[in-house]
Parts: C-alpha cells; structure tokens; sequence
C-alpha cells in the first residue's frame, strides 16, 4: 500500500510542475517543497508555506519553528517520522511574505489530493492560514486544540486547529498553550479509533 502511496504521492508533485502551478513562485523558489513524513501517519500537519530554509533543503518545518515543532512532537511522545508534514503552499513566497489568496486557491487541489492518498486520522493546522480553507469565519483564538469534523468530498474529516509554531517563538505564553494542545493529539486519535472500531463492532458508546 505504501508503494502505491508513494506513486500517487510523486505523482502530485509531478502535476504541479507540468501545470505550471504559480509560476512566478516557482520561478524564484530553490525547491518544491511537497511534504516529508510518514506517508501511512494517523496525523498530517499542515503549514502555511516554506521559508528560506525549507525552500533551500526541500524540506518543510526545518527552520526555527520547525525546532519548535520537534519539541512539541516530543511532548507527545511523537517525531517526525510518525506524522506526514506539509504546507497548503508548496514555494516559498518571496521575503517569507504571507501566501496570497490566489498562491493558497492554485495549491489546494494538490492538498486535497494529498490527504486523499495519506488518509490520515486527524488533520492538525498549522497557524490561521491552513485552518481558512478548512473552518471558514472561524477564529483560531477561539477553537484552538479542539477537534472539529468537516465533510471532506465524500468523507469526514477530523480537523484540529492549532496556532502555527513561528507564533511561539515571538510570545513565550504561546509555547505553553501550544504544548498543552499538541499533547491532546493522542488522545484525539485513540478516541477516533475506538469509535470507529466500536462502529464495525456494531456497538455504541455512551457518555
């Protein structure tokens, strides 16, 4: 199964380059910078856009927020390599700008095929930017760390927004907050699986 991810996955990445997706992105970026992870992860995480330093190694949340980020996976008793990482743009903006509008609409579909293809259990966003496109007129103030369940095409989705690392590494308040919600992540999934497992059972919990 995992090959015929990976396929589908290069593939993506492939039909970003032959349609041209933002070309003056791509024009001034070193990378295309698809995701690095576990392919069969219960939890993706998705960003905003890469950086300087994620446009250089190809590699996303490599960076100082990318530190943060191994810290808060090991919090969880987690790294790198049991989550699948990603940004919902796939070039760096030019002077770590905010991806526009247009930049984030061009790369959704290539988002959306890639959680198609991973399947994970939870989507956790990565800072207001990724979180739009799923939970529209909500504020990441109010709804961080709670797992929210969006119809995604044909199926369910579990999102579960969080403020984005780079946050923490201005606000040292924010460290706290984000730790405390990355560490639920767990047992989010353990959740989802035993009602899930409890659905093919056909039983039903209570409470």
């Amino acid at each position: 199964m995992t090959d015929n991810k990976q396929v589908l996955l290069e593939q993506i990445k492939a039909d970003i380059v032959s349609n041209n997706v933002c070309p003056d992105l791509a024009q001034a970026a070193t990378n295309l910078v698809m995701g690095d992870g576990n392919i069969d992860a219960d939890i993706v995480l998705i960003g905003e856009a890469p950086g300087k330093n994620e446009d250089l190694s190809g590699l996303p949340f490599i960076g100082a927020a990318g530190k943060f980020l191994n810290e808060m996976l090991a919090s969880a008793n987690m790294q790198r390599t049991d989550v699948f990482i990603t940004n919902i743009v796939k070039y760096r903006p030019p002077n770590n700008r905010d991806p526009l509008p247009a930049e984030k609409a061009a790369f959704w579909p290539y988002l959306v095929r890639q959680l198609d293809v991973i399947r994970p259990q939870i989507v956790v966003t990565l800072g207001r930017h990724s979180m739009e496109y799923f939970l529209p007129g909500v504020k990441i103030s109010e709804v961080h760390g709670q797992p929210k369940t969006i119809k995604f095409g044909d199926t369910k989705l579990v999102i579960v927004p969080l403020y984005h690392p780079a946050a923490a590494l201005y606000n040292g308040g924010m460290r706290a907050t984000l730790i405390e919600d990355f560490i639920k992540l767990p047992k989010i999934i353990d959740i989802l699986k035993n009602e899930e497992e409890n659905t093919k059972n056909g039983t039903t919990t209570t409470g």
